[in-house]
């Protein structure tokens, strides 16, 4: 009786051993594909669709090196991948070049339909665009900049061809995203347009947070201050304060007392480091320190402010510690623009409390002002070797007389 099952317990071992080296086979097979995909010549491309016909991918990438075959190619990968946009995109592109319009846009829709993502909207935007068909193309640029990637500055560009004006790409295309928000600032003054930035720039208050977007704001006023736009440059600045995304004073200048480590942004103080002088803020005031190894014309300390025309006064209380008179340490006051000299103090010398005064006045075409304390080296003088201590500066309007 046992020996009745034998030939049957034969069989089955046979076909599971026969399933075994089947599935090393196909096992080899695909490991093998998967080297000559990877090796990415056309040759090794069309051996690994020899050993897997299905491989929808390979045909892809076999269509990107065999331009004579690329449109039956990409045609068999979206057979076997009816879901690869990439195909479709590539298949809808080469029918545009071809002049089969209707084909084209249809494939490219086609990938819209089953990837959501940016590259399809981008393609489709760029499409309308060679067609000049506007409302589509604003519609499409619309929906790139919904799927944002890192970087959109080519949407921006595209819609720059279209049309060289900040206002309609900003209504068409920019949305509350911050990320689309700062980028496109970051366009903005990469196309010297730092003074039509200030919506995009008081959106991005609003929407962004402090940590990621502060500096660029900071820089975007930098910008504007430097382009000349007074205006802009104090909307954004204030809108910043409103906001209390920053610490600071209704007084001019900002930080009057130096009781606050300076913001990297021009309204605030600057206090670039020399050799042979060192400068810090703290609870005595602005505190400089030279040793005499300073050089002859140094800028001590500078900060931009904003006036409205009319006449001025500043005083700034300090003193002194082993620092003679003619000094050549003073208080200046420039037009931002020209650079042009409009006031000067007289040296800064006092081993006591003093104060220096300064009477000025700004003109209607003085829309930025800078404020700075420097040192020049007065001829027949040594180099200044000793403290400097200011404990305030103010600038307050002054009845003219």
């Amino acid at each position: 009786m046992p020996f009745r099952f034998r030939p049957l317990a034969i069989g089955v071992r046979v076909l599971a051993v026969a399933g075994c080296l089947l599935g090393i086979w196909e096992s080899w097979k695909l490991m093998r594909s998967d080297q000559l995909y990877w090796q990415g010549t056309a040759e090794s491309l069309r051996g690994s669709i020899r050993l897997e016909p299905d491989c929808w991918w390979c045909y892809m990438q076999l269509a990107r090196l065999d331009d004579k075959d690329a449109e039956e190619l990409l045609q068999a990968s979206l057979r076997l991948n009816p879901y690869n946009s990439d195909a479709a995109i590539d298949l809808g592109l080469r029918f545009e070049a071809d002049g089969a319009l209707g084909r084209a846009e249809k494939l490219l829709l086609q990938a819209f339909a089953v990837d959501g993502t940016y590259a399809p909207r981008w393609t489709l935007a760029n499409f309308y665009f060679r067609r000049n068909n506007l409302p589509a193309f604003w519609n499409w640029a619309r929906q790139a900049a919904q799927m944002p990637t890192d970087d959109i500055g080519a949407l921006f560009e595209l819609a720059w061809r279209v049309t060289p004006d900040p206002g309609t790409i900003e209504s068409n295309i920019v949305n509350d995203d911050p990320s689309v928000i700062r980028q496109y600032v970051a366009f903005l003054v990469s196309k010297n347009q730092a003074h039509a930035a200030l919506h995009a720039g008081l959106r991005l208050i609003s929407t962004g947070t402090p940590d990621t977007d502060r500096q660029q704001l900071f820089d975007l006023i930098g910008q504007m201050i430097s382009s000349g736009d007074a205006s802009g440059a104090n909307s954004l600045w204030h809108e910043l304060i409103r906001q209390r995304w920053v610490a600071a004073d209704s007084s001019f200048p900002n930080n009057p007392e130096f009781a606050r480590e300076p913001l990297p942004v021009k309204f605030d103080w600057n206090l670039p480091a020399r050799n042979g002088l060192h400068s810090w803020p703290g609870s005595s005031g602005l505190v400089t320190e030279f040793t005499g190894d300073e050089p002859e014309d140094s800028l001590i300390a500078e900060e931009t402010i904003s006036l409205l025309p009319g006449s001025y006064r500043l005083e700034s209380t300090y003193h002194t510690r082993d620092i003679g008179a003619n000094t050549g340490i003073q208080w200046e006051i420039l037009a931002s623009e020209s650079g042009a000299v409009i006031a000067r103090s007289r040296f800064l010398s006092s081993d006591s409390p003093a104060t220096a005064t300064l009477p000025f006045v700004v003109s209607p075409d003085q829309n930025m002002l800078r404020l700075r304390l420097v040192y020049r080296r007065q001829i027949g003088t040594p180099r200044v070797s000793g403290m400097l201590v200011v404990r305030s500066i103010r600038i307050e309007a002054w009845p003219s007389t």
